[in-house]
């Protein structure tokens, strides 16, 4: 079998071809290594922030119905649905000389930012085509609903390859540190996100990108996007697919639908697991994300608020920056707690550190005991559910802004781990399918000071950990736990 094939029992296409060249990361240090590998999460994270805080009043500023723009979101789940699957796939087979993710990564964020551009500025395009009157309004709201459609799915693409890119690049003792470099980037997104939203832009750039809030945030959220994604693509050098003179199989709208689903329905036992827990999670994550603010805002209105907001003729703008402040202290606890809490879970993997912990005698006993008594990522995982659980079973008895923004913080140390802990376990799991194809174990060396450790190689040059082979459309699979609730919270609503 060749190597990097996956064993005949698992229900996987045929092997991948060879793959070429050596997975590294430029940077001095671990940590310059992981920040730019995951650097291009901060730009998606930050534009999936603009878009989510600002586009509805946008929309309504147009002229379309409230009925309607909840029908406009369904682009979120469904290009999530959608994409990632397909993107995973078609990446997984992809020979470019440029690499299997990068590409994704580099062209869907021009589209982005074309279709940010486009959506800021849709009146001023639109009124070169159109003339005055109802047709015109009509154009310019149906611009805008085309361009969030065409960013929601472009960044799942650019989403999609970026979560690939960790698992392919990093080896199995790497793959919870590389998650958790992920969930602080996620986090520093929507802190970066929140803080260009609250201020007056206008101020600092005049009309020099845009005479509007709205517009300008689309221009920095452009720049923002292909910067950090230009950082990452930059840093990372891919390994890829080798060049045997055969044809790549191609494959149809059909065949690539029969793969998904075939893969769907027969994964390794760990991986459905990994993806079931992550379905019923978001059963309760959908809800809280998308109507949190709403929900201490208007506990706000009700019991905190004085007689003047209560009539204010903006009210709903009220609402929503009392409760985005409730969203800020979220988002800085959960990145608190990505840099902390990794430091207080065992590695979900059973490899022996390269080296031997040596502390100062007087702390010796005290590092042991905390090292013996770590919990697994597996049990933390368990345990933020369990927090996340309670929180949500306390928020019907919630009588004022203090108390509901402190279950919304709260809910930043489980939301940390839920950003983190199962990407590891599947960055792990394909791993360890990718390298059981190999008879000769696993070994980890360190490449240079430039460059991340992957694995070593064997007698013929190739490495024994072969990493990422299906990570594309595993990770694909995985987005399609995640936004199936997203389907079930919408028809609820």
């Amino acid at each position: 079998m060749p190597t990097g094939a996956i064993p005949p029992a698992g229900p996987l296409p045929p092997a991948a071809p060879t793959k070429a060249g050596t997975p590294g990361i430029k940077g001095s240090s671990e940590s310059a290594r992981m920040a730019y590998l995951t650097a291009s999460l901060i730009g998606i994270q930050f534009t999936w922030g603009i878009e989510m805080t600002y586009c509805t009043p946008y929309l309504l500023a147009l002229g379309l119905a409230k009925s309607t723009v909840s029908l406009v979101w369904i682009a979120g789940p469904l290009s999530g649905l959608v994409m990632q699957p397909i993107v995973g796939i078609i990446a997984d087979r992809s020979r470019s000389r440029w690499g299997r993710r990068r590409p994704f990564m580099v062209g869907g964020a021009i589209v982005v930012s074309l279709a940010l551009l486009a959506m800021g500025w849709a009146t001023e395009i639109v009124s070169r085509f159109v003339a005055e009157g109802e047709t015109r309004k009509s154009a310019t709201v149906a611009l805008a609903v085309a361009c969030i459609y065409v960013i929601d799915f472009a960044i799942n693409a650019v989403q999609a390859s970026s979560r690939s890119l960790v698992v392919d690049t990093l080896p199995i003792p790497k793959q919870q540190i590389g998650s958790a470099w992920a969930s602080r980037m996620v986090a520093v997104g929507s802190l970066v996100g929140y803080a260009a939203g609250a201020i007056d832009l206008g101020s600092i750039f005049g009309t020099l990108i845009g005479d509007t809030q709205f517009k300008q945030l689309t221009v920095v959220a452009a720049v923002v996007l292909c910067l950090c994604v230009g950082i990452t693509s930059w840093a990372v050098q891919e390994r890829v697919l080798a060049d045997d003179g055969k044809e790549p199989d191609g494959m149809g709208a059909i065949d690539i639908f029969t793969q998904i689903l075939k893969t769907a329905t027969n994964l390794p036992p760990r991986i459905a697991a990994i993806c079931w827990v992550q379905f019923w999670a978001w059963i309760g994550w959908f809800p809280f994300l998308f109507y949190s603010t709403t929900w201490v805002g208007e506990l706000w209105i009700r019991y905190d608020a004085p007689v003047d907001a209560r009539s204010s003729e903006d009210t709903l703008g009220q609402i929503g920056r009392v409760g985005s402040l409730s969203l800020i202290v979220f988002s800085i606890i959960t990145f608190v707690g990505s840099i902390v809490l990794p430091w207080l879970v065992k590695k979900p993997d059973d490899e022996k550190p390269d080296f031997t912990p040596r502390p100062p005698a007087g702390l010796a006993s005290v590092v042991e005991k905390v090292e013996k008594n770590k919990p697994s990522l597996l049990t933390a995982w368990m345990l933020s559910h369990l927090v996340f659980t309670c929180s949500m079973l306390l928020a019907p008895f919630a009588d004022s802004f203090r108390y509901a923004t402190t279950i919304v913080a709260i809910c930043g140390v489980p939301w940390a781990i839920t950003c983190w802990a199962p990407f590891t376990f599947m960055g792990v799991e394909i791993n360890r399918l990718g390298s059981s194809a190999s008879a000769n174990g696993h070994g980890y060396r360190r490449l240079s000071n430039s460059a991340i450790e992957m694995g070593s190689t064997g007698a013929h040059g190739e490495a024994r950990n072969e990493s990422g082979e299906l990570s594309g459309v595993y990770l694909g699979i995985l987005n399609l736990y995640t936004t199936l609730p997203q389907f079930v919270g919408t028809f609820i609503r």
